[in-house]
């Protein structure tokens, strides 16, 4: 990931783009990340002038469910499981978090962008439908649902939050995960509808090569330029 706002960016493009933290973890508790969101977004509700921020990750095995999402969609009794288990503020029904999945939660204050949630959506897909191209697999959308699908196969899940037009949450592209964890619930709370993965259709796929392809679209997408970091995501990172 070092150099990724140096290679392909001209001194004109950094002029006029705006920056955004790149933090770049492994596979982080559900719970520290969700620490790390909500402290990210206080800030830039009180501090509109600070920086954006993407956090690129792993979560190890753990269920989410949206807040308005039904525990019907669960196949286990949420009361009496060894399962990791959140519900959280983000739109969205239930899903599933695992290593090989790699989650993205943009920090975007969507003042300097556009005030327009159906956009800011459609954006979070175009990122994954690139970073799908790259490797001649064709991303698609569904009319009426949110997310990319390959082949008839959920890849992409995408659930947000926002407030005061600030975002938290985000996407989770399925690049290599153990897939057994999905067969626990019913996935988005779409039951005619399977998940899958990009190894099921590049199954040489690498982890981190696609990791920086994610940041590579995101970049291009959403034009801002990406700066690395090396610390953690807390206080006004």
């Amino acid at each position: 990931m070092q150099g990724i706002d140096r290679e392909w960016l001209t001194d004109s493009d950094r002029a006029n783009r705006r920056l955004c933290h790149l933090y770049v973890k492994g596979i982080v508790p559900y719970t520290t990340a969700w620490a790390w969101q909500r402290s990210l977004v206080d800030d830039r509700r009180q501090n509109s002038n600070l920086n954006d921020v993407l956090l690129l990750l792993e979560h190890p095995p753990t269920y989410t469910l949206g807040q308005g999402a039904s525990p019907e969609f669960l196949k286990f009794d949420p009361a009496q499981t060894e399962w990791d288990l959140h519900r959280i503020e983000r739109g969205g029904e239930v899903t599933y978090h695992c290593p090989g999945q790699l989650i993205g939660y943009p920090i975007l204050n969507l003042t300097y962008y556009q005030k327009d949630l159906h956009w800011y959506l459609r954006q979070l897909e175009e990122v994954i439908i690139r970073v799908l191209a790259v490797y001649d697999v064709q991303g698609d959308r569904l009319p009426g649902l949110t997310g990319v699908w390959v082949a008839g196969y959920k890849v992409a899940a995408i659930g947000i939050k926002v407030s005061r037009w600030v975002t938290m949450h985000g996407f989770a592209l399925n690049i290599c995960p153990d897939m057994s964890g999905f067969d626990r619930i019913v996935p988005c709370g779409i039951p005619d509808k399977p998940v899958g993965s990009l190894q099921q259709f590049v199954p040489e796929i690498e982890f981190e090569a696609v990791r920086s392809q994610v940041a590579i679209a995101f970049a291009e997408v959403f034009q801002v330029m990406l700066v690395a970091q090396p610390a953690e995501p807390q206080g006004r990172g």
